[in-house]
């Protein structure tokens, strides 16, 4: 079913913002716009939707314990956001985990990103990947399943390795923890990735078959390559400066330079990953939002 923004606006019904103006601000990513009527018109729907969503798997989990005699077994519900480099996932991300959380039932809700499951630099150096970091092949798709596995076990502690987009690395040493959270957001650029895209993995389940709810974010390719290059030069201005930086180098760059890099890197992995990758996996999502100009949701499409 596909809405026009304004029929998917309809949908919040009485559904209040329960964010501020200055939380919203904090919310949105590098490059990228987010105004209270995009919370209120694209998210507050969503929110809803989902929130419709996770109370029928509520009673589900309550029948199954009743029938089973145990009491109180808490299994995250998962909610995955796929879609390309520089689209925005990590803002839906963060605006659905700030608003979910809100919801009079105070659930807990965690987020974690699939780049904790990059192999480190030094493997992906190692099989010649560098050039493919993001591709399906750069993944530790093993250990990103048996995580997602874990929690959906219901496991009462799960940790996932952390990546820093400073270092352009795996943290060595450093975790994120998780503790049974009511509902759990996984957001990356894989999540919505089978067997089809790991031909050669060992595996026969993948993190699509432990998600529950599933959302595409969208775009035209021409957008994504701009809203890429537009982040890329603000990186250059901004944590391309800082000594630690993978890219420190980039800051040194001529605006023109930079645009010819950022172009470059998109012809030829982000472009390219999307293309083979990630648009493929599309059809697959429950939801598809799908942006214009300005990064704004003009369609919504739902899978019936």
């Amino acid at each position: 079913m596909e809405f026009s923004r304004q029929q998917w606006a309809a949908l919040r019904e009485s559904e209040p913002l329960t964010l501020t103006k200055q939380e919203i601000i904090n919310l949105k990513g590098i490059n990228e716009e987010l105004s209270i009527n995009e919370v209120s018109e694209v998210y507050l729907p969503l929110s809803r939707l989902l929130n419709f969503y996770i109370e029928n798997n509520m009673q589900n989990q309550m029948v199954l314990e009743k029938f089973l005699g145990i009491k109180n077994q808490r299994v995250p519900y998962i909610i995955s956001i796929a879609g390309s480099v520089a689209v925005g996932k990590s803002t839906c991300a963060r605006v659905l985990q700030a608003l979910l959380s809100r919801w009079s039932t105070h659930r807990r809700v965690d987020l974690v990103t699939t780049d904790g499951f990059l192999h480190p630099n030094h493997v992906l150096r190692e099989r010649d990947l560098m050039n493919k970091k993001g591709f399906p092949q750069s993944y530790d798709i093993q250990s990103l399943v048996h995580f997602v596995s874990e929690i959906k076990s219901g496991m009462p502690r799960v940790e996932a390795p952390v990546y820093s987009h400073l270092t352009y690395d795996i943290l060595p040493g450093e975790t994120q923890v998780i503790e049974q959270p009511d509902i759990l957001i996984l957001e990356g650029l894989n999540v919505l990735q089978s067997g089809m895209d790991y031909p050669q993995s060992p595996l026969r389940v993948f993190v699509s078959d432990f998600v529950d709810f599933s959302i595409y974010v969208d775009a035209k390719e021409d957008l994504l390559h701009q809203w890429y290059v537009n982040r890329f030069l603000k990186f250059r201005q901004g944590a391309f400066s800082d000594p630690d930086s993978y890219f420190r180098n980039y800051a040194q760059l001529s605006e023109k330079e930079a645009i010819d890099v950022a172009n470059n890197i998109w012809q030829e992995i982000n472009g390219k990953n999307l293309l083979q990758n990630i648009l493929p996996t599309r059809e697959r999502a429950n939801l598809i939002l799908i942006k214009g100009d300005h990064h704004e949701v003009e369609r919504v499409k739902l899978r019936k």
